[in-house]
């Protein structure tokens, strides 16, 4: 596919033209770009071989997890991932992170379970981490295993389950404490149950009691490291329609008082619910959380995210709570039939591109305007906002990060394709 390149030149003149022009709102767009610089996204593994893990014995998707598609190229094995994650990375401004979930241990053949994951396992993640200089973000896998067939794990009837999903949590701790310790930063830390049921329980309240002790166990070990725990609620899944333990509300109650980062999915809540208005009404009373950025398509499908309005109003909220600082952002999608760097790469550059024009936006004369009754300025300069060169900006911090400037990373990606996964069988 043979698409236009821009010189450099024109590159500099037209940004030059952009600069001098929201200048005029008030907004300086310098300081936008060295802001958004600074911003790290964890980049998720799951993208890159459909959520199978490198499992010895691995066990099919479960727990309402589903990755449709059959294009080629899939990673098969930890190396052919991190090769793909790193050709990903080169397509994308910035310096970012990425998001490993236990089953993408290595074991050199050996069968190891849950319960007995260890730093050791997850090694070759940290050397790679450290050539690249960027920061490993970890999840306790509690899905597709035998053990969860039920359809619980931390919230099992059965104590030998729940005691043996606690060990897989505090284990998981430990590894995500040696990656922080090893890589010298912070390492996020979330959990997901599948827990729920398909019709309706005749106690609700049991499963949730029995979740909440299960999660005080896996708290209660102690860990040398920074990392950040965080727990992640759901409206409801394939096989837990009617209830699921772990709902948004159980995780936002338990993250205030057991003060852990609480998560929030763009997929997890009603199909017309939308969680940027939820940030302002949660950050009061907490010092952080987590963020998993989706795009659910009539219900929690994570589809490849895309600059859409749900997208644009989530980064202009958590730059209008002055929150960035406090918001830390992880993709959280997989498509199985499209290219699979491609989607990594649109979902991420989505995302950079709408937190920068949320960095482009005239908050503060906005801000002013609506105290001072002035709402129709205010709606007519949101409206206008929409038409100024944005792309121009874009374009600029593309080139001064060293990556492929508009539409020319997808030549990039075929090329890659062509002499990489068509040769993956």
């Amino acid at each position: 596919m043979k698409l236009p390149a821009v010189s450099e030149k024109k590159i500099n003149s037209r940004y030059e033209d952009a600069k001098e022009i929201y200048a005029s709102y008030g907004v300086d767009t310098e300081k936008a770009l060295k802001t958004l610089s600074g911003l790290k996204v964890s980049m998720h593994c799951w993208q890159g071989d459909d959520v199978g893990g490198f499992e010895v014995n691995e066990t099919g998707l479960t727990g309402g997890i589903m990755a449709t598609g059959n294009y080629s190229g899939r990673a098969r094995n930890a190396d052919e991932l991190r090769k793909d994650a790193e050709k990903a990375f080169s397509l994308i401004p910035g310096k970012h992170r990425f998001n490993i979930h236990a089953i993408y241990l290595e074991s050199n053949g050996k069968f190891i379970d849950r319960d007995s994951i260890s730093p050791a396992n997850y090694s070759r993640w940290v050397d790679w981490a450290k050539d690249l200089k960027i920061g490993l973000d970890f999840n306790p896998t509690f899905f597709s295993h035998p053990k969860s067939s039920s359809g619980t794990t931390l919230s099992s009837p059965d104590k030998s389950v729940r005691n043996f999903w606690i060990e897989h949590g505090v284990k998981a701790r430990e590894v995500a404490a040696d990656f922080a310790k090893k890589l010298g930063g912070v390492c996020v830390n979330n959990i997901w149950v599948p827990d729920g049921m398909k019709d309706a329980p005749a106690d609700r309240l049991g499963p949730r009691q029995r979740l909440l002790e299960s999660l005080d166990e896996i708290f209660k070990s102690g860990i040398n490291g920074n990392v950040k725990d965080a727990v992640e609620g759901k409206l409801f899944g394939i096989g837990s329609e009617e209830y699921v333990v772990g709902s948004n509300e159980f995780y936002l109650a338990y993250s205030i008082t057991r003060k852990k980062l609480v998560c929030m999915d763009m997929g997890h809540y009603h199909p017309t619910e939308t969680i940027h208005d939820k940030l302002s009404a949660v950050l009061p009373f907490v010092p952080e959380l987590l963020i998993h950025v989706s795009r659910p398509v009539r219900w929690d499908s994570d589809h490849v995210v895309i600059l859409n309005d749900d997208l644009l109003n989530l980064a202009k909220e958590i730059v209008r709570c002055n929150a960035l600082g406090r918001v830390y952002l992880a993709t959280d999608f997989f498509d199985a039939s499209i290219n699979r760097i491609g989607a990594w790469v649109i979902g991420t550059r989505s995302l950079l591109k709408a937190l920068l024009i949320a960095l482009l936006d005239p908050t503060d004369t906005l801000k002013k305007l609506e105290l001072g009754g002035r709402n129709a300025e205010k709606l007519a300069l949101s409206e206008e906002m929409k038409t100024l060169p944005f792309g121009n900006v874009w374009d600029y911090h593309c080139l001064k990060q060293e990556v492929p400037v508009g539409s020319c990373w997808i030549g990039e990606m075929e090329k890659y394709e062509k002499e990489v996964l068509a040769e993956r069988k």
